[in-house]
Parts: structure tokens; C-alpha cells; sequence
């Protein structure tokens, strides 16, 4: 598994990138779920990032209020 890398190809991309990562961590990391809203004005980048987590979560079998745990016994 890789870890998630938002867009840089354009100037654009890049700002909005940089802009919108530390505010969905930051709701992600307060909600301890991918359930948090977009960020307006950056709603592919956020959709992305998102559904990635989710994904990544899926994978890793994780719930909310779970502990993080490498080995996948959380």
C-alpha cells in the first residue's frame, strides 16, 4: 500500500492540493472517520482524498473509535 500524494501537475492543482490536505487531515483526524465534509472549492481534491482514505481504511479493516495498530490486531 502507498501513501496518499495529491496532485501537483498544474500551479492550481498544487494550491489547492496545499491548501485542502491540512484542513482534511485535521477533520479527519477529529472525526476518526472519512465521513467529514469537502472543502469548498476543492471538491475533486477532497472527493479524492476521501474515497482514498476510505479505501485505505477498508483495507486495513478499520472502524471509528479503533486503535491504530501496525499489525492489523486494532
Amino acid at each position: 500500500m502507498s501513501a496518499l500524494q495529491l496532485t501537483d501537475r498544474d500551479q492550481r492543482s498544487a494550491q489547492i492540493s496545499n491548501y485542502a490536505a491540512p484542513v482534511l487531515r485535521s477533520e479527519v483526524l477529529a472525526a476518526q472517520s472519512a465521513a467529514v465534509q469537502s472543502i469548498s472549492g476543492a471538491t475533486l481534491t477532497s472527493e479524492g482524498y476521501l474515497t482514498s482514505l476510505q479505501a485505505a481504511l477498508d483495507t486495513a479493516h478499520f472502524t471509528a473509535g479503533q486503535s491504530y495498530s501496525p499489525s492489523g490486531a486494532g
